[in-house]
């Protein structure tokens, strides 16, 4: 049996990685979000969250339209079925083993 602490290794790292969680976080809270919006949010460069969106999106955890307002154009983002379950899936493994390592005693599970 393993203790909490090394379960946290098994997480899935595509989206624990912090700005990734991050942003999963944050579209699981809403319909989607604007590019613009997640970058401030997360105090990403355009580069590095373009590239976190790559990730997610060729995971099938997101998807991306582009489209113009007027002249402006526009990238929305969004979890697809497979994302809200990826992050929901991953919030509750981590509530759970947050729960497990505070009850986790060291001399009973030596």
């Amino acid at each position: 049996m393993t203790t909490p602490f090394e379960d946290l290794a098994g997480l899935d790292k595509l989206i624990h990685e912090p700005a990734r969680l991050a942003i999963m976080t944050a579209l699981s809270s809403a319909d989607h979000a604007e590019f613009l919006f997640l970058q401030s949010l997360t105090g990403l460069t355009k580069g590095n969250l373009s590239a976190h969106l790559s990730k997610l999106e060729d995971a099938g955890f997101i998807q991306i339209d582009k489209h113009f307002e007027g002249k402006k154009p526009v990238t929305q983002v969004g979890l697809t079925d497979k994302g809200k379950l990826a992050i929901s899936e991953h919030w509750k493994r981590l509530n759970n083993l947050r729960s497990q390592a505070a009850q986790w005693v060291a001399d009973d599970n030596a």
